[in-house]
């Protein structure tokens, strides 16, 4: 017989799936300070994610074709390669919009945005026949079970709904205050010692 307990955990698993998560001021883990993550799974299990507003500096999607030598036919726009998270940071993650599917290998996460982690929509990228919006980053974020509820508890995130306006076509230094302006929350007046004695 499930308790009450048990009874709100499953109420809540995967509230956070299709939402950002705002690193607050105070956040002890220097790779996440002021960073903004989109959530694509969010379970009993765990919870992964892609930070969305960090740029690693000197890679872009040209330099990365080159290095993965798909050639690139179309100019579309040459952005930036973000690091999307400390787990398997070589391995490429796209973010994008549900105008592009790939069988077997794209996982739908809201009714706008969608994840694709396969090289085929590198190329179709690289061929400009890929999504109308994406980002690409290197790696991911990811919690175990519980892990990011205690984050929470421990005044570590704050979370939103995400716009794909937010995700697609905002500047990724200017991310995490727009991201808090979506709370109605001035970055300034935020102190890095809240909750701290």
């Amino acid at each position: 017989m499930a308790t009450q307990h048990d009874k709100g955990a499953t109420e809540n698993e995967g509230f956070l799936e299709g939402k950002i998560l705002i690193a607050l001021p105070g956040m002890p883990d220097d790779r996440f300070q002021q960073t903004v993550i989109y959530i694509c799974a969010h379970s009993a299990s765990g919870a992964m994610g892609i930070v969305i507003n960090k740029p690693i500096p000197g890679l872009s999607f040209s330099n990365l074709m080159d290095q993965l030598e798909i050639e690139l036919k179309s100019r579309r726009g040459d952005f930036p390669i973000l690091f999307g998270g400390p787990v398997e940071n070589s391995r490429g993650f796209v973010l994008h919009s549900n105008d592009y599917k790939s069988t077997d290998a794209t996982l739908p996460v809201s009714d706008q945005i969608s994840l694709t982690a396969t090289v085929d929509i590198l190329r179709a990228l690289a061929e400009g026949c890929g999504p109308k919006q994406a980002i690409l980053a290197l790696g991911y974020a990811g919690w175990g079970p519980g892990q990011l509820e205690t984050e929470f508890q421990d005044n570590g995130w704050l979370h939103c709904n995400a716009s794909p306006s937010l995700i697609f076509n905002t500047e990724p230094k200017t991310k995490w205050r727009a991201a808090l302006q979506c709370l109605g929350i001035d970055s300034t007046g935020l102190s890095a010692n809240t909750g701290r004695a």
